[in-house]
């Protein structure tokens, strides 16, 4: 599959830059959306049907990434600069995980995470479809 990941690294660098406004109105800080992206694989869904087709994410892995989310936010200080001092929270985080709180917002992040991936998908495909170089991804995705 990597033969056809090595034809948009353009692509997928300028729907990064375009969608850094997305990610700053998003719950999410930069970092984090750093870290949701590691997580994510992207595939073509039925490559060899043109009316079809379409990238999605492949987002199995992102459950895992959730909990490091949380360490880089309860890293974060006043203003969003990394904080070097321990603010206490993470005596409340282990209360409200004993008590069977935390996985709601864990969901409810995994959730905004599943959704703007997604976005981030759909912007993708667009590019290339835009650019005309959609058939030419398939084509490749599907040969490899």
């Amino acid at each position: 599959m990597s033969n056809w990941t090595d034809r948009i690294v353009s692509d997928r660098m300028a729907v990064d830059r375009e969608f850094s406004d997305r990610v700053r109105s998003s719950e999410f800080t930069n970092q984090e959306w750093g870290l949701i992206m590691t997580a994510v694989e992207f595939e073509i869904e039925h490559a060899d049907d043109p009316e079809r087709a379409r990238v999605v994410p492949d987002t199995e892995n992102l459950p895992q990434m959730i909990p490091e989310l949380e360490k880089v936010q309860g890293g974060m200080g006043p203003g969003g600069q990394g904080g070097g001092g321990d603010s206490g929270d993470g005596v409340f985080d282990a209360i409200r995980g004993a008590l069977g709180l935390s996985g709601d917002d864990e969901a409810e992040r995994l959730d905004a995470a599943e959704r703007l991936v997604e976005e981030y998908a759909d912007a993708l495909q667009e590019r290339l479809e835009d650019r005309g170089k959609w058939d030419d991804v398939r084509d490749a995705y599907d040969g490899d």
